[in-house]
């Protein structure tokens, strides 16, 4: 009997929590808890996070072209520096033309060696190692786009590439300021370095480019967007309506035959069967004409075409001859000075 009567007031404390228990706010916008605020940033990844280091060595290799052999042997000892800093070992092959980062006991990051790996690939894709070395921190990201599978023709994939970087790099330079990002077209790749925001829209750019979409179009709606990012009540709302909307328009038509041929009328019939030499024969009556006959006519024949042709000739000898018409003399008028002095 005691055990129901101790049960009792568990019950009904605990419907006095669940009373006390404050109701969640339901109405509240999905967009603002899906905005970062402003100024925020991500706490940097230290030592205390991961003290006892990582259990398995990781390491990545990357080939570098021949013509990056002086630059990288250069600069290599500032590679090794930055690296080294967050405890990774990095190795310089010149006789097999290759890059390898590798993690020691020391590396408590375990995604430096990613960063480390990016490194490399934008050191051998001729991108600077100012610009590069940014790669190391945790605000940055890096793309590499592969461009040279997208057009095939080579002088079409030439011009887009150039259309890409536009007159004197001014096209790539406007690109640069409006995503915050470093841009660097080499061969058939394009390799870019900035924020995650930025990389975004360099990619859709770059392939829209290639697609035979001038970059300015993109352009325009990215300046646009800039401004727009500056309001605060816009920022939650679409921006379909703010942006233009751009027609696409076939210039190159295909072009057409001089000579067209027209389809003649299907017809279940088959087409009739030409006359033969001796149907004509038969027709005109020659058929019937002895030999001797038919000599004569054929020699008539060739004789009547003998004398055309020498008439045609003598009329175009005899056109040398035809004297040519002469204009008809002007006499002069009466009280000309020129005429007067000339018959004195």
């Amino acid at each position: 009997m005691a055990s129901p009567s101790l049960e009792r007031p568990e019950k009904g404390a605990g419907k006095s929590e669940y009373r006390n228990q404050k109701p969640k706010p339901e109405n509240q916008d999905e967009s603002e808890l899906l905005t970062v605020p402003d100024g925020w940033k991500e706490p940097a990844f230290s030592k205390e996070d991961n003290p006892r280091g990582l259990l398995e060595e990781s390491s990545f290799a990357t080939l570098f072209p021949k013509y990056r052999e002086a630059y990288l042997k250069e600069c290599w000892p500032l590679v090794q520096k930055a690296l080294n800093e967050h405890h990774v070992n990095a190795t310089l092959d010149l006789i097999e033309g290759s890059m390898t980062v590798c993690t020691t006991k020391k590396t408590f990051d375990p995604y430096i060696i990613i960063r480390a790996r990016d490194l490399i690939k934008l050191l051998a894709r001729s991108v600077s190692f100012e610009q590069a070395v940014r790669i190391l921190h945790d605000d940055v990201a890096c793309d590499i786009i592969k461009i040279g599978s997208l057009v095939r023709n080579k002088e079409r994939f030439v011009k887009r590439r150039q259309r890409l970087i536009g007159p004197k790099g001014s096209t790539l330079k406007a690109l640069e300021l409006l995503t915050n990002c470093y841009i660097m077209v080499q061969g058939n790749t394009v390799s870019a370095i900035g924020p995650f925001s930025g990389l975004k829209e360099v990619r859709k750019v770059v392939l829209d480019t290639m697609k035979n979409i001038h970059p300015i179009y993109n352009i325009k709606s990215l300046m646009i967007k800039r401004e727009l990012a500056k309001d605060s009540e816009l920022r939650s709302q679409s921006w379909e309506r703010f942006l233009p909307q751009f027609k696409h328009k076939n210039v190159n038509k295909r072009k057409e035959p001089k000579k067209k041929t027209v389809k003649k009328e299907y017809t279940p019939f088959p087409p009739p069967q030409p006359e033969s030499q001796i149907d004509k024969e038969l027709a005109s009556g020659e058929y019937f004409l002895k030999a001797n006959q038919k000599k004569r006519q054929k020699m008539e024949a060739i004789k009547a075409k003998q004398a055309e042709a020498i008439s045609k000739r003598q009329e175009e000898r005899n056109k040398a001859f035809i004297p040519p018409k002469e204009k008809p003399i002007v006499k002069p008028k009466e009280g000309n000075a020129f005429y007067d002095v000339k018959e004195k």
